[in-house]
């Protein structure tokens, strides 16, 4: 299926067919080229101690942040002060710590981790050593618990030089995901091959322009690139996250697809299948529903003569949960993304980071994102309802299929939300009956209605007869405060929810 592959993992094998032969050797010749060393360049000659490695990992990354870069990095093979290459005896894939590769061993030092990536040529016949680093996103990068930055061309300890710390925890401050950049100074010809410009335009419903100066001067105006210098433009990870030809292309972004399991049975000890979205989220939006909805447990029924196969879950209630873990996840979490696994009796929709609003409000309080802008792109496309309806839509076909409410778990750094298959109210237990009502008396109110014990009894498929059952489960939930009595008494009672 377009869009979806075999799980790419971030492996340098990968990374290092991104940038040919020849752009790695452009790149080094440039750095060489430069006056001095900056806060961004560092040159070594032979091996260096890992930790010094992994402090200068640290330094060079907040101090690309600091003075505006996407990238930096650090040279082996190059003379200090002359800048001419020499060659290296260092070679990086060889080098151990403690029988650990030392990739791995910085890696797993860096807090945040940051997939810097390591890349080995030769020019005139001498040995070079490339680290490409990317500039910290959303915290000072630290190693073995300490942050480092770049004085000119000398590295310090952070907490030594607090106003450089105040200036990083501004820009951090300051600048949304979708700002920051993806790529940085690519050509316009890459952006046309690294973005579904097409895709695009078709999503919008709006013309496809007729040369590149026009889809580049949109692209531009919608805050998917900017224009660097010359024929140069960042790709922002707004363009990058919504129209990628394929998110690995971007380093910062390889983790973000969305990744999608299928288990057999009821839990995780035996996979069916695994794939990660490869597309950006909007042009891949479709496949990715199309996917799931093939792969969800199915229930036979008859249909007058024809036998007809009914999804356990919602397509409606999936296409809208499926796009809140993409817009709302916090894409400062790195090393993860949003994530679907499909049990046979439940389906599990995971982003990272908590939700900024209490989940027992998702169905009357006013949305809150971290991506204001991804999430009006993605409106524009019709690809996630307007302001505040994507959950009554959950809700209301949770109720028109009857299943039991869905669960939110929520975590410092993760909001799961579980949509259970077809149950019985008998095989429910009390804490499920309490959130079924509560999420029921929330959905009337928001509609201008109140619940009742006969609109419970049709809620819950509990007989007309068993009136006592549904006054029960309503006691149960007033007692956990989640809904109030609001007027008349007996079967013509009525009652709301807690916040009215």
């Amino acid at each position: 299926m377009a869009g979806w592959g075999c799980l790419a993992c971030l492996t340098l094998g990968h990374l290092e067919k991104k940038m040919t032969t020849d752009q790695l050797h452009a790149l080094i010749r440039d750095l060489c080229s430069l006056s001095h060393e900056n806060e961004t360049v560092e040159f070594k000659s032979n091996y260096t101690e890992p930790k010094e490695i992994g402090e200068y990992i640290s330094a060079l990354s907040n101090s690309a942040t600091l003075v505006g870069k996407s990238k930096a990095y650090i040279v082996w093979g190059i003379e200090n002060v002359t800048h001419t290459i020499i060659g290296s005896k260092f070679r990086p894939r060889n080098e151990k710590v403690k029988n650990e590769e030392l990739e791995n061993w910085l890696a797993r030092q860096l807090d945040p981790n940051i997939h810097f990536t390591i890349h080995e040529t030769e020019i005139e016949s001498k040995h070079i050593v490339l680290f490409k680093i990317p500039a910290a996103t959303y915290a000072p990068v630290e190693f073995d618990e300490e942050a480092y930055i770049r004085v000119g061309s000398c590295k310090q300890k952070l907490r030594k030089h607090r106003e450089k710390e105040r200036e990083l925890w501004r820009l951090f401050d300051k600048t949304p995901f979708e700002k920051r950049i993806a790529e940085h100074d690519v050509s316009s010809d890459d952006v046309i091959h690294l973005l579904d410009y097409p895709g695009y335009f078709k999503l919008l419903s709006a013309p496809l322009p007729d040369n590149k100066s026009l889809i580049l001067e949109r692209l531009t105006s919608d805050k998917l690139i900017s224009k660097s210098s010359g024929d140069k433009y960042h790709i922002l990870n707004l363009g990058a996250i919504l129209i990628a030809q394929d998110l690995n292309e971007f380093e910062s972004l390889t983790r973000k697809g969305l990744r999608v399991i299928q288990y057999k049975g009821d839990d995780k000890v035996e996979t069916i299948r695994e794939q990660t979205g490869r597309k950006g989220y909007a042009i891949g939006f479709k496949n990715v529903l199309t996917y799931i909805d093939n792969r969800i447990p199915r229930n036979e029924q008859i249909r007058g003569a024809f036998r007809e196969e009914i999804s356990q879950f919602p397509p409606l209630a999936i296409r809208e949960l499926v796009a809140n873990a993409l817009i709302h996840q916090d894409f400062n979490v790195s090393g993860t993304g949003p994530m679907v696994e499909i049990f046979e009796n439940r389906l599990e929709i995971a982003n990272p980071g908590k939700p900024l609003i209490n989940s027992l409000r998702f169905i009357d309080d006013r949305p809150q994102s971290r991506n204001e802008k991804l999430a009006s792109m993605l409106r524009k496309m019709n690809i996630c309802e307007e302001r505040g309806s994507g959950y009554k839509k959950v809700f209301k076909y949770v109720e028109l299929f009857q299943l039991p409410a869905p669960a939110f778990r929520i975590t410092e750094s993760s909001t799961l939300v579980i949509l259970y298959g077809p149950r019985s109210l008998s095989d429910m237990d009390k804490m499920e009956r309490i959130k079924a009502c509560y999420y029921h008396a929330c959905l009337l109110f928001v509609t201008g209605k109140r619940m009742t014990n006969s609109s419970l009894r049709e809620r819950l498929g509990i007989e007309g007869a068993k009136y006592t059952t549904a006054s029960n489960i309503i006691r149960d939930t007033i007692e956990e405060e989640l809904i109030k009595h609001h007027s008349g008494i007996r079967k013509s009672a009525c009652y709301v929810p807690f916040w009215e």
